[in-house]
């Protein structure tokens, strides 16, 4: 597109938005091909899209979606919550490619009791409203089941997908099955249980999947006392049995207080793409539904957007007609009836930290699975937690760990290891024979190969680690420090990671003078750091292992200038010692290793 081809695009635009109204309604903006890639809501239709044409507009996301606008729609209605609805019921209707995407979790299955003239009971994942009414969706597999087995042992609804007609049933056609022998069905498809009997139990069930299990209980008591006054205890204790498998799974239930009934709750969990909208209702003071709904974000959306379009989206779903909504912060909506409470303390507090913790628990499950299918976004999670825990200018991505080695001073060596993206870069490692110092000085040696180590890296121009980790406290860092920024100059962070009296790594050191960051130690962090830490220690205490028994393996056979190891081990083989060698004639030293080499090692021994 041109210059002068947008100057009138934008031209026709604002003339559009000249003539908007300042009422509540929704909007709708066009592409060149006329598909509508965004739908808006607003309580002043004018004010809200002349906003986007400022030319002080800094988001990116809006300056792009903005390039792409060739024409503007509106529809007016009477209130705020009316342009919710709108703009909800458009969002779903078009799926504008600019507007937060709603991935409302449609694999979860819900309970469906059908329209049949003997209802049937069942779960199911597809959703078709011509055959019955559906309850749910379920997130949480294991409460679905437990309220179905609560219906199924409670009301004996028919199992068999036979469609059974009242004709049917007056004219014999129809035969009991194998769970009216094991009492799991009161057959009704052969009169054994009459109509209305059977269509009580499935009233009880609706109740239940409602949550108005309180309600039935009282139902119950009443009709149990009165049985008993009239004398009729075998009934009666077949209705107790009911009343105490309702009763024990209520007990089981999420009980919050009996003062509050029929309330929604309604938290958002925000992530830098993804919104996660927790729902809770309550009814008569017990836990009856928990859904969490994942919005995609699409134009850096504020909390209250997303937060207004979940609860209008859930209410409507979950047929909910609350009169009192628990927020944890205001939606900046309103909507008739309805009263919004932000709560300090009590029970709805509770309310609301139990959304708060369903919400991040759904978000953590999400990452775990996300994680599983793609393993470099953990890292790069890792990362960024560690970035933000330490508060490094940039990713830490090269992460250099050292440790020392030796034994009373001797055969003293040091060792780097390499991590990147959070994971071990063992061509990276690097080991170190301590030249300059004497005696056992940790400091002096650790001083001794961070110099040597980030002398080379500049010399070569290897790129500089992100991060440095001291094995140890405070001292080692501060001799990383002394190297790394007095007498190098340069500026990488460094971190330290101290170890408690039971020589047990229980804290993560930054800054000078160093500060303890608050890391969990049972954290994925703190387990990729002390993977770090023990995999330094691995290192340079193989490197040690190695030296000493090379040391030990040592022969005065090698000290002979001209003598190699394939000379050496010739001899070795022939006279089994170097006394043996030490003590031979010459020429039984040439008729082994030849007149030269024998000549060489017989004058060692013999100057």
């Amino acid at each position: 597109m041109t210059k002068e081809e947008d100057e009138k695009r934008l031209t026709y635009l604002k003339q559009i938005v000249a003539r908007l109204p300042e009422k509540p309604g929704s909007y709708q903006f066009y592409d060149d091909t006329h598909i509508i890639i965004y739908v808006g809501k607003a309580k002043n239709i004018k004010a809200r899209v002349s906003s986007y044409f400022h030319t002080e507009v800094d988001r990116f996301k809006t300056k792009v979606l903005v390039s792409k606008i060739y024409d503007i729609s509106y529809t007016v209605v009477n209130t705020e919550e009316d342009a919710l609805l709108l703009e909800n019921e458009l969002i779903k209707k078009y799926n504008p490619r600019y507007n937060v995407l709603l991935k409302d979790g449609k694999t979860y299955p819900s309970i469906c009791i059908t329209n049949e003239y003997l209802p049937r009971v069942f779960k199911t994942r597809t959703i078709n409203k011509k055959w019955g009414t559906y309850y749910g969706p379920y997130s949480h597999i294991g409460s679905m089941q437990a309220v179905l087995e609560l219906i199924k042992e409670l009301c004996h609804p028919r199992s068999c997908k036979m469609p059974i007609l009242k004709e049917g049933i007056e004219s014999g056609k129809y035969r009991v099955c194998l769970r009216y022998h094991i009492k799991k069905c009161e057959g009704p498809c052969e009169g054994k249980q009459s109509y209305e009997e059977y269509q009580e139990n499935i009233r009880q069930a609706r109740e239940i999947l409602k949550g108005n299990t309180r309600q039935i209980l009282r139902e119950m008591r009443e009709k149990m006392m009165k049985l008993a006054e009239e004398l009729r205890f075998e009934e009666a204790e077949i209705l107790k049995r009911r009343y105490t498998l309702i009763d024990s799974f209520v007990s089981k239930s999420e009980v919050v207080s009996h003062t509050i009934d029929n309330v929604d709750v309604f938290t958002i969990t925000n992530d830098e793409k993804v919104a996660y909208i927790n729902f809770i209702h309550v009814a008569n003071g017990a836990i009856n539904q928990s859904f969490t709904f994942e919005y995609k974000k699409k134009l850096n959306e504020s909390e209250e957007e997303l937060l207004q379009l979940g609860i209008v989206e859930m209410r409507k779903r979950f047929k909910s007609n609350s009169k009192e909504i628990i927020v944890a912060v205001d939606p900046q909506m309103e909507m008739e009836g309805v009263k919004f409470t932000i709560p300090k303390l009590g029970d709805k507090k509770t309310l609301l930290e139990l959304s708060e913790m369903n919400g991040k628990q759904y978000k953590f499950d999400r990452l775990k699975q996300a994680e599983k299918l793609n393993p470099e976004q953990k890292q790069v999670r890792l990362m960024k937690e560690l970035q933000e825990k330490l508060g490094l200018p940039k990713m830490p991505y090269q992460i250099e760990c050292f440790d020392n080695s030796n034994i009373s001073g001797t055969d003293a060596v040091a060792a780097c290891v390499v991590f990147k993206s959070m994971k071990p870069s063992k061509q990276d490692y690097k080991r170190y024979n301590i030249k300059t110092v004497v005696g056992p000085d940790d400091y002096a040696s650790m001083k001794e190969v961070v110099h040597r180590r980030y002398t080379r890296l500049m010399e070569e121009e290897q790129p500089l680690p992100d991060l440095i980790v001291a094995d140890g406290g405070k001292g080692q860092m501060e001799v990383i420090r002394e190297v790394i920024q007095d007498e190098l100059n340069l500026e990488i962070p460094i971190a330290g990671l101290a170890k408690d009296n039971r020589h047990r790594t229980n804290e993560l050191l930054y800054g000078f003078p160093p500060r303890v960051i608050g890391l969990k130690t049972d954290s994925e962090l703190f387990h990729v750091l002390t993977r770090l830490q023990d995999e330094v220690h691995r290192f340079a205490i193989t490197f040690h292992r190695e030296k000493r028994s090379k040391r030990a393996l040592h022969s005065e056979l090698d000290e002979i200038k001209g003598i190699g190891p394939k000379t050496r081990d010739e001899l070795l083989k022939s006279f089994k010692s170097v006394k043996k060698i030490k003590d031979a004639e010459l020429q039984e030293l040439e008729e082994t290793v030849g007149k030269a080499k024998a000549q060489i090692v017989y004058q060692h021994f013999h100057p």
